[in-house]
C-alpha cells in the first residue's frame, strides 16, 4: 500500500502543505475562492504541527488495523480491502467523534460545519496527494510502505 511519508528533518513548517489540502478538497478547486469565497470553507485534512525546531505533517496514517473503522457506529469509516484505504462517508457520519477519540494519532478532525469528520483521503481522485505534490522541501513522500 502506498503511505504518505513525513520526513520531519526536511519540514519547515511553511503549511502549503495544508493550504493545498484546503484547496484540492474545495468545490472550485481555486485558492482564491476557497478561501474567500466558499462557505462554509472547505478545512484541511492535513494538521501541521510546528514546535520549533521540529515541524512535521500529520494526516490518516490509513492503519492496518483501523481502529476507527471498528469505533464507528454508524459504518461511515471504512477500509477497502483492495487499496488498503479509510475512507469516510460524509452521508453516514453521526458526529459522535468516537473515531476522533480512538485515532491513535489525532488525525481525524471536525469539518467546518461540525456535523461530521473530515480526515486524509489521499486525495485519491488526483493519483498523488496535493501536500506531496506541493511540499517545497519533499518532507512530504508517498511511496509503497510494506506491512
Amino acid at each position: 500500500m502506498k503511505k504518505i511519508i513525513s520526513k520531519q528533518q526536511y519540514c519547515m513548517g511553511c503549511g502549503l502543505c495544508e493550504v493545498y489540502c484546503t484547496v484540492s478538497h474545495s468545490k472550485s478547486k481555486d485558492i482564491i475562492k476557497a478561501y474567500n469565497r466558499e462557505n462554509p470553507r472547505p478545512v484541511s485534512r492535513i494538521n501541521l504541527e510546528v514546535q520549533k525546531p521540529v515541524s512535521f505533517a500529520l494526516q490518516c496514517r490509513h492503519c492496518e488495523d483501523a481502529p476507527c473503522v471498528d469505533a464507528c457506529l454508524t459504518g461511515a469509516m471504512k477500509k477497502d480491502s483492495e487499496s488498503g484505504i479509510v475512507t469516510h462517508d460524509y452521508e453516514k457520519c453521526i458526529g459522535c467523534w468516537t473515531c476522533i477519540m480512538i485515532c491513535p494519532y489525532g488525525a481525524i478532525m471536525r469539518d467546518n460545519t461540525g456535523k461530521a469528520v473530515s480526515k486524509c483521503d489521499l486525495c485519491s481522485e488526483f493519483g498523488e496527494p496535493a501536500c506531496v505534490t506541493h511540499c517545497p522541501n519533499r518532507a512530504l513522500v508517498y511511496k509503497e510502505v510494506k506491512l
